[in-house]
């Protein structure tokens, strides 16, 4: 059997997002059926839409759900029908870095998360009309009513009401990227200086886990004003609008040697070179934006110096089930403020979520089924 619902479907590369009905393939199994809440809205979701990941069109995009679990395939036990659950990254649950408890490092990562298929090539939804649309990305596509995903995608939590679970779903991607590069890969030591560049989701919740880690100073950087007001709200030390400032002299102004961790979110060839030049002679620096430069206009960045570090991150090297937990505790005890960051939107204004994403007018849009 299949399952009749309704998602956002991109028919083309930079082409509205327009709710249609489509058909979800029953669970196989392993895999389970959620009906869909809540989904942030990442920019990841708009750079797939915009084709600069190889999205096959047409898709239905979406990858931070949470919802209820409304039916379950054969071998499913982790999970059961009626409980509440966040969607996050797909993993294959059985090479060398899912078994040692490095999912974000999966041999099939790519496949299961930006294929469009399951791992045996077969569509995991159609159009009205029949056709195969790409589903599974990061193995959910949660733009939609309904999610078909896998059980291994899935982190149990604890929400009664459907207004709490909305403020868990960018759990999911943006909120465990920035805090896990932070928390799991540069693991900086009280007093360690930090600077993030892009103060949205990503960016705010590096620098929400720098302050959890006692880093200081703690720097800012982006071009947008009210962003750097709640930067400094959430913890930031110093900010910088890069659009009215010298970042060179304010930089050296505030952290003369350099600093010891940077975080970069743009995707930006120009803020990667100056995040780079940020470094002091031991800094690392993890880069989470996706790239958005136009071929040709790229600035290569500085090679670093040879005792630094400059890595691409993906997920924040984090294992969900455990580590979302983990932020989740840490912001229900008031450690960790991502509820600031949200603007709650129905689902069918996503067009409008998306553009105020753009513009800034919206740190984290989540859409409300």
């Amino acid at each position: 059997m299949s399952i009749m619902t309704r998602a956002a479907i991109v028919r083309e590369c930079g082409g509205p997002f327009i709710f249609k009905e489509i058909e979800l393939d029953d669970p196989r199994p392993g895999e389970v059926l959620v009906r869909i809440v809540a989904c942030g809205i990442c920019h990841t979701d708009i750079a797939a839409r915009d084709g600069l990941i190889g999205t096959v069109f047409p898709a239905v995009l979406g990858h931070e759900g949470a919802g209820v679990v409304e039916k379950v395939g054969s071998g499913v036990g982790r999970v059961r029908v009626g409980q509440r659950v966040v969607l996050s990254f797909s993993s294959c649950g059985k090479c060398s870095d899912c078994q040692n408890d490095r999912p974000a490092g999966c041999e099939y990562f790519d496949e299961l998360n930006f294929d469009g298929k399951r791992l045996d090539g077969s569509n995991t939804i159609t159009d009205s009309g029949g056709k195969p649309v790409s589903g599974c990305f990061f193995g959910q596509s949660s733009f939609a009513f309904h999610a078909l995903t896998r059980e291994r995608n899935l982190i149990v939590v604890d929400a009664p009401t459907d207004d709490e679970l909305a403020l868990l779903a960018p759990f999911g991607c943006g909120v465990q990227a920035g805090a896990g590069t932070v928390l799991n890969q540069l693991k900086p030591c009280p007093g360690d200086s930090f600077v993030v560049f892009g103060t949205g989701t990503v960016g705010l919740s590096a620098l929400m886990a720098a302050r959890m880690a006692k880093a200081g100073p703690i720097i800012a950087v982006d071009v947008i004003p009210s962003r750097l007001e709640l930067a400094r709200k959430l913890g930031a030390d110093f900010t910088v609008d890069a659009r009215t400032e010298d970042f060179g002299a304010r930089m050296r102004e505030i952290a003369a040697k350099g600093v010891d961790y940077a975080v970069e979110t743009t995707g930006l060839s120009k803020v990667i070179d100056q995040a780079i030049r940020s470094l002091g002679p031991n800094g690392e620096l993890s880069k989470l934006g996706v790239p958005i430069d136009a071929p040709g206009e790229k600035i290569l960045p500085q090679k670093p110096g040879s005792g630094q570090n400059v890595f691409y991150s993906i997920a924040g090297d984090s294992n969900p089930q455990t580590f979302i937990p983990f932020l989740i505790k840490a912001f229900r005890d008031g450690k960790f403020p991502v509820d600031v960051l949200l603007k709650q939107y129905p689902a069918l204004k996503i067009g409008t979520g998306v553009r105020d994403s753009l513009s800034g007018l919206a740190v984290k849009p989540v859409l409300r089924f």
